[in-house]
């Protein structure tokens, strides 16, 4: 996941016109089922502690989901 996509704003009080206003911040597309963070080589209670205080600051629903084949 990389933040590609600019978004614009224009000052506050500024007429409309004048062509589009400066990147106020990046941003990117997050589509369901997409897998956002791994990791690996941490005991799993540890990587369950980390993920969880990671999808607390995130403004969309996550899950934790473990891989059993390794």
């Amino acid at each position: 996941i990389f933040p590609d996509l600019p978004v614009t704003s224009k000052p506050t009080e500024v007429r409309m016109g004048k062509g589009k206003g400066s990147v106020d911040y990046w941003a990117c597309k997050v589509k369901p089922g997409r897998v956002m963070f791994e990791i690996d080589g941490v005991n799993e209670t540890v990587a369950r502690e980390a993920l969880r205080l990671a999808a607390m600051k995130l403004p969309i629903k996550t899950r934790t989901v473990v891989r059993e084949d390794w």
